[in-house]
C-alpha cells in the first residue's frame, strides 16, 4: 500500500527488453536501504525489487504490465517517481493507493500559472466514470485533487513543492501517464454495478 506522496526520484539506468517482458534497471537514492523482493511505486506501479547494487535495483516487468501502463515507454535518463510502501505507523497523507495501475491517460497541457502550474490530463471512459470533482487520482504515483472535472479530461492546480519533488518538470505534451482510480470509488462502483444487474433480472 502507498500513499501517493512522491518520495524521491530516481533515474532510467537502462530498460532491457526480454521478448514479451522487459527488466528495468534504476539508479535510486535509497537503494542501500532497499531488501530483496521489497515493493517499490515506480511512477504508480507497483513493482518488486528483483536484483540489487549499491546504486540502484531493478525489476522485472510482466506483459500484463508493459499492457496496461506506461512503463514500456521510458528510456535511459528517464526521470521516475518512486515511493516505497507505507510502513505500519507512518503518518498517512494523500489517499490509499495500491500501485495497481488501471490504465493510463495522455497529458493534454502543463503550464506555468502563477508560482504553480496548471496541468490537464484524458481520462479513459473507464476511469472518468469513478471520478468526482475534488476527488483523488493517482497519477504516475502523485496523489492529485481533481480541480476541474469534464467528461474526458481532468484538471489539476501543482504546487511548488509537488512540481519541484517529482518528474514532472520532464513531462511533455502527448506523454503517457499512469492512472489509478480512488480504491473507495472502485469498490461502489462494483456493488453498484451488480446491485444494477440483480434488479435487472
Amino acid at each position: 500500500m502507498f500513499t501517493g506522496l512522491v518520495e524521491t526520484t530516481g533515474r532510467v539506468r537502462s530498460f532491457e527488453h526480454l521478448g514479451e517482458q522487459a527488466r528495468l534497471t534504476l539508479d535510486l537514492p535509497f537503494a542501500s536501504e532497499l531488501e530483496m523482493g521489497e515493493s517499490v511505486a515506480v511512477n504508480g506501479c507497483c513493482l518488486t525489487v528483483a536484483a540489487m547494487d549499491p546504486e540502484g535495483a531493478a525489476f522485472d516487468l510482466l506483459t500484463q504490465t508493459l499492457a496496461i501502463t506506461s512503463l514500456g515507454d521510458l528510456v535511459e535518463g528517464a526521470t521516475v517517481n518512486l515511493e516505497r510502501a507505507l510502513r505500519a505507523g507512518d503518518r498517512f497523507g494523500g489517499h490509499f493507493v495500491q500501485g495497481h495501475v488501471d490504465t493510463t491517460g495522455t497529458v493534454l497541457g502543463l503550464e506555468q500559472h502563477g508560482q504553480d502550474h496548471i496541468f490537464d490530463i484524458s481520462l479513459p471512459p473507464e476511469i472518468a466514470r469513478l471520478c468526482i470533482d475534488k476527488g483523488s487520482l493517482c497519477v504516475d504515483g502523485i496523489s492529485l485533487t481533481i480541480a476541474e472535472l469534464g467528461s474526458d479530461r481532468a484538471r489539476f492546480w501543482i504546487t511548488p513543492h509537488t512540481f519541484l519533488a517529482t518528474h514532472l518538470p520532464q513531462l511533455k505534451i502527448g506523454a503517457r501517464v499512469n492512472l489509478e482510480a480512488d480504491l473507495l470509488a472502485k469498490h461502489v462502483a462494483r456493488l453498484m454495478d451488480g446491485f444494477s444487474a440483480a434488479r435487472a433480472k
